[in-house]
């Protein structure tokens, strides 16, 4: 397998894709999965209105870096909930999906959507009609969506997607060979099923992970071995599937974001570490990754 990670990982310090990029390769990384989350909170990037001049700088500097663009996440929104942001959301998730074929990435993660007080039932149903929408686009531009597993839902009033069962059932429901699956192994890990049975019920629908920690009660999104994620169980799912994507962390908080620490409003000079710090916990991502692999001889370069 070869390792990937995601342009997130350096979104708290206000850097672009192509600045993230940039990072990720200095790192060791040679694949890159790309977070549409940053140019949709500042309509920027490859969700401005004419986005093809950045798509084009983007992949000058894969050529120049000899980097890849291999996936793709879509801008996490409300699919469901049919507000004034809705059309707008939707029109930025399909040019999510036209920009990430321009740049040759042929998967791409969507989240599903929920609605409170909604039943099952119907947010299955819904769920379709969402994804119906965007198969349509994935379609034309040859991409392929991949649903994920929600992190562990806590409200009462909600159903929401976020187990294995729920995601191969949505799959199976759609029943389209450009609808398939994403197993983030850190929502699996806040889930009573272990990684090695969930990637076992999915099986084949599995086209991409988001690797990534916590300690089962939160969904931190921490660097591997940082909580309690079993490496060993998601190594043999994946390779008792036959997996064949791309090793994808999705640690992009790692070190904490300032955002989420606790505050102290008198001083703040160490709220946040620098990002010459985070470059160096971004080159030991890449070696964990080289690691846990090549204890399985699956790493590829």
């Amino acid at each position: 397998m070869k390792l990937a990670t995601t342009t997130s990982d350096f979104s708290s310090y206000a850097m672009d894709g192509y600045a993230s990029a940039n990072a990720i390769a200095d790192a060791g990384f040679r694949y890159i999965d790309y977070s549409f989350q940053y140019d949709y909170n500042r309509r920027s990037g490859l969700l401005a209105g004419d986005w093809r001049p950045y798509a084009d700088k983007l992949l000058k500097l894969a050529d120049e870096r000899e980097l890849q663009f291999v996936q793709a996440h879509s801008p996490l929104g409300s699919p469901l909930v049919k507000n004034g942001q809705y059309e707008s959301f939707m029109q930025l998730t399909k040019q999510s999906i036209e920009a990430a074929a321009y740049l040759g990435i042929p998967n791409i993660v969507v989240h599903s959507g929920y609605v409170k007080d909604m039943s099952k039932e119907e947010t299955f149903k819904q769920n379709v009609l969402f994804y119906e929408e965007l198969l349509r686009v994935a379609e034309k531009y040859n991409i392929t969506i991949l649903t994920e597993n929600f992190n562990k839902m806590v409200f009462p009033d909600y159903y929401w997607i976020d187990s294995a069962e729920a995601e191969l059932e949505l799959v199976e429901r759609v029943n389209h060979p450009l609808l398939q699956a994403c197993w983030d192994v850190g929502h699996g890990n806040l889930q009573e099923l272990s990684q090695h049975e969930a990637l076992k019920l999915l099986d084949s629908h599995v086209r991409g992970v988001h690797i990534q920690d916590n300690c089962g009660n939160d969904d931190t999104h921490f660097m591997p071995y940082q909580g309690t994620l079993n490496m060993d169980s998601v190594m043999h799912g994946l390779l008792d599937i036959h997996y064949e994507g791309y090793f994808t962390f999705e640690a992009d908080n790692t070190p904490l974001p300032a955002r989420q620490r606790r505050k102290f409003e008198e001083d703040t000079r160490c709220l946040q570490l620098p990002v010459e710090f985070k470059k160096k916990y971004e080159r030991i991502l890449y070696e964990i990754g080289r690691y846990v692999l090549t204890q399985y001889d699956c790493f590829e370069e």
